[in-house]
Formats: structure tokens, C-alpha cells, sequence
């Protein structure tokens, strides 16, 4: 798996961040909610659309991870990523 040239950005709404990967030649849109960055990654609440994207970038590998788990687990369900994906059971 890999993500994709396009960049992630922040949701219109502040409430994740939007990401494209490439899994076994198809494209996937994924996002994961900003509350999941802000327990897991140290993201601050009241930082903006860079810092936000920054903790993304900071956690990109887990975050990819976690996420290719998630789709081959569920190929066919929409890829939303959120704190309960990223608690060590």
C-alpha cells in the first residue's frame, strides 16, 4: 500500500484530515478524524490546518498501517479511521 501523490488536506469541516492510498491497483480515499490525531498523535485542539497536518505527516506510517489493516479487513466499507482504530487491545 501506498499513498498517492495527491496531498492530504483537512476536511472542509476541521473534523479529519483526507488521504488517498493505493491498494492492489485501485484507489482508496480515506480520512481520519481529528479527534483520533489529537489522542494519538499530540495533536493540539486548538491547532490549525497546518499543525494539523503536520501531526499527520508525523504519524504517516502508523496511520497507514492501521488503515491497510482496516481495508483488508473490510474491503468494502469506506476507510474512517478513529481512535478506537488506534488503541492497543
Amino acid at each position: 500500500m501506498e499513498v498517492l501523490d495527491r496531498a492530504p488536506a483537512v476536511s472542509p469541516d476541521g473534523r479529519a484530515v483526507v488521504f488517498m492510498l493505493s491498494i492492489r491497483a485501485r484507489e482508496v480515499e480515506g480520512a481520519i478524524a481529528r479527534d483520533a490525531l489529537e489522542e494519538h498523535f499530540w495533536l493540539q485542539r486548538s491547532a490549525n490546518a497546518t499543525r494539523t497536518l503536520k501531526a499527520f505527516e508525523n504519524g504517516r506510517n502508523r496511520i497507514v498501517a492501521v488503515a491497510q489493516r482496516k481495508l483488508l479487513a473490510r474491503p468494502d466499507q469506506s476507510l474512517w479511521l478513529t481512535v478506537n482504530d488506534f488503541r492497543t487491545r
